[in-house]
């Protein structure tokens, strides 16, 4: 997550997922400002993710980048536009408070 904070992401959720899905461990949820900014997360967090050895994770959404999907295994991370953040409300579905930072859970 130290790579979304250096990219300036807004609002980083981390959802621990464990014993309550078995599609992935943790879910991360963080927004972009723009398109573009939104693209820029998820290129430098696909190449981190090469580079640490988990070059199979699966991409959704390029190029549009209203809201980009990435699935590392363990962790999955959903990259948004503000609005679109809002209309889909992710941490909703999962039951999260959220608060405007990084909000660990258990």
């Amino acid at each position: 997550m130290s790579r979304l904070d250096d990219d300036k992401a807004e609002d980083i959720v981390f959802i621990n997922l464990k014993d309550k899905s078995s599609v992935a461990d943790s879910l991360v949820v963080a927004s972009g400002r723009s398109h573009r900014h939104v693209g820029a997360m998820a290129d430098h967090l696909m190449r981190g993710l090469k580079e640490a050895g988990f070059g199979k994770a699966r991409v959704e959404g390029l190029p549009g980048c209203d809201w980009v999907l990435i699935d590392a295994g363990d962790v999955i991370v959903h990259l948004f536009r503000p609005e679109v953040r809002s209309f889909y409300n992710i941490e909703k579905i999962w039951s999260i408070e959220t608060s405007g930072h990084v909000t660990p859970t258990s």
